[in-house]
Protein backbone atom coordinates (compact mmCIF):
# COMPACT_ATOMS: atom_id res chain seq x y z
CA UNK A 1 0.00 0.00 0.00
CA UNK A 2 1.41 3.35 -0.95
CA UNK A 3 1.88 5.91 1.82
CA UNK A 4 -0.56 8.33 0.17
CA UNK A 5 -3.36 5.73 0.23
CA UNK A 6 -6.29 6.46 2.53
CA UNK A 7 -8.01 3.68 4.43
CA UNK A 8 -11.75 3.60 3.76
CA UNK A 9 -13.60 3.76 7.09
CA UNK A 10 -17.09 4.37 5.70
CA UNK A 11 -18.28 1.05 7.17
CA UNK A 12 -17.94 2.70 10.59
CA UNK A 13 -20.29 5.56 9.72
CA UNK A 14 -19.74 9.29 10.26
CA UNK A 15 -17.50 9.06 13.34
CA UNK A 16 -15.38 5.90 13.64
CA UNK A 17 -14.15 5.04 17.14
CA UNK A 18 -10.80 6.57 18.05
CA UNK A 19 -8.98 3.23 18.05
CA UNK A 20 -10.16 2.57 14.49
CA UNK A 21 -8.96 6.01 13.37
CA UNK A 22 -5.56 5.44 15.02
CA UNK A 23 -5.26 2.01 13.43
CA UNK A 24 -6.18 3.41 10.02
CA UNK A 25 -3.56 6.16 10.36
CA UNK A 26 -0.93 3.55 11.25
CA UNK A 27 -1.89 1.46 8.19
CA UNK A 28 -1.73 4.57 5.98
CA UNK A 29 1.78 5.34 7.25
CA UNK A 30 3.05 1.78 6.75
CA UNK A 31 0.83 -1.14 5.72
CA UNK A 32 -1.58 -3.63 7.30
CA UNK A 33 1.08 -6.22 8.13
CA UNK A 34 3.42 -3.73 9.82
CA UNK A 35 0.56 -2.10 11.70
CA UNK A 36 -0.62 -5.52 12.91
CA UNK A 37 2.88 -6.42 14.05
CA UNK A 38 3.33 -3.11 15.89
CA UNK A 39 -0.04 -3.39 17.64
CA UNK A 40 0.35 -7.11 18.40
CA UNK A 41 -2.63 -8.49 16.51
CA UNK A 42 -2.96 -10.42 13.25
CA UNK A 43 -3.08 -8.79 9.84
CA UNK A 44 -6.50 -10.37 9.38
CA UNK A 45 -7.74 -8.72 12.58
CA UNK A 46 -6.53 -5.33 11.31
CA UNK A 47 -8.29 -5.82 7.99
CA UNK A 48 -11.56 -6.97 9.58
CA UNK A 49 -11.61 -4.16 12.15
CA UNK A 50 -11.02 -1.51 9.48
CA UNK A 51 -14.01 -2.72 7.45
CA UNK A 52 -16.14 -3.17 10.63
CA UNK A 53 -16.52 -6.94 10.10
CA UNK A 54 -14.60 -8.26 13.09
CA UNK A 55 -16.60 -11.37 14.10
CA UNK A 56 -16.59 -10.75 17.86
CA UNK A 57 -16.00 -7.97 20.37
CA UNK A 58 -13.29 -5.50 19.38
CA UNK A 59 -12.45 -4.77 23.04
CA UNK A 60 -9.14 -6.67 22.91
CA UNK A 61 -8.05 -5.01 19.67
CA UNK A 62 -9.12 -1.62 21.01
CA UNK A 63 -7.08 -2.15 24.17
CA UNK A 64 -3.98 -3.13 22.14
CA UNK A 65 -4.33 -0.21 19.70
CA UNK A 66 -4.83 2.35 22.46
CA UNK A 67 -1.88 1.00 24.45
CA UNK A 68 0.50 1.12 21.47
CA UNK A 69 -0.82 3.95 19.29
CA UNK A 70 -2.86 6.02 21.71
CA UNK A 71 -0.03 8.00 23.33
CA UNK A 72 1.08 11.38 21.98
CA UNK A 73 4.13 13.43 22.89
CA UNK A 74 2.44 16.82 23.23
CA UNK A 75 4.93 19.64 22.80
CA UNK A 76 2.36 22.21 23.91
CA UNK A 77 2.14 20.49 27.31
CA UNK A 78 5.69 19.04 27.31
CA UNK A 79 4.36 15.62 28.30
CA UNK A 80 2.99 12.38 26.92
CA UNK A 81 -0.82 12.35 26.85
CA UNK A 82 -3.43 9.86 25.73
CA UNK A 83 -5.12 10.18 22.38
CA UNK A 84 -8.38 10.90 24.21
CA UNK A 85 -6.79 13.82 26.07
CA UNK A 86 -5.40 15.14 22.80
CA UNK A 87 -8.82 14.91 21.16
CA UNK A 88 -10.46 16.69 24.12
CA UNK A 89 -7.97 19.56 23.99
CA UNK A 90 -8.21 20.09 20.23
CA UNK A 91 -12.01 19.79 19.95
CA UNK A 92 -12.98 22.15 22.77
CA UNK A 93 -14.08 25.71 22.12
CA UNK A 94 -11.37 28.35 21.96
CA UNK A 95 -10.62 29.39 25.58
CA UNK A 96 -10.68 33.15 24.99
CA UNK A 97 -10.63 33.84 28.75
CA UNK A 98 -7.17 32.33 29.34
CA UNK A 99 -4.07 33.30 27.30
CA UNK A 100 -2.10 30.14 28.24
CA UNK A 101 -5.01 27.86 27.41
CA UNK A 102 -5.52 29.76 24.14
CA UNK A 103 -1.86 29.23 23.21
CA UNK A 104 -2.28 25.50 23.84
CA UNK A 105 -5.55 25.40 21.88
CA UNK A 106 -3.91 27.15 18.89
CA UNK A 107 -1.04 24.66 18.96
CA UNK A 108 -3.62 21.85 18.86
CA UNK A 109 -5.29 23.33 15.79
CA UNK A 110 -2.00 23.12 13.83
CA UNK A 111 -0.71 19.85 15.28
CA UNK A 112 0.04 16.89 12.99
CA UNK A 113 -1.80 14.68 15.50
CA UNK A 114 -4.97 16.61 14.61
CA UNK A 115 -6.70 14.70 11.78
CA UNK A 116 -8.41 17.94 10.68
CA UNK A 117 -5.11 19.77 10.23
CA UNK A 118 -3.35 20.13 6.88
CA UNK A 119 -0.06 21.26 8.45
CA UNK A 120 1.33 17.73 8.58
CA UNK A 121 4.82 19.03 7.79
CA UNK A 122 4.92 20.90 11.13
CA UNK A 123 5.89 17.83 13.11
CA UNK A 124 5.88 19.24 16.63
CA UNK A 125 4.16 16.20 18.12
CA UNK A 126 4.71 12.55 17.54
CA UNK A 127 2.65 9.49 18.27
CA UNK A 128 4.35 6.79 20.33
Amino acid sequence: MNKASRVDLTAWGEQPPLFVTLLAREVEQSNRARAAERVGVSRTAVSLVLVNRYPCSTDGVERQVMEVLGRIDCVALCEVITAEQCQTYRERKAPTHNPMAMQHWRACQNCPSNPNCNAQENAHARIH
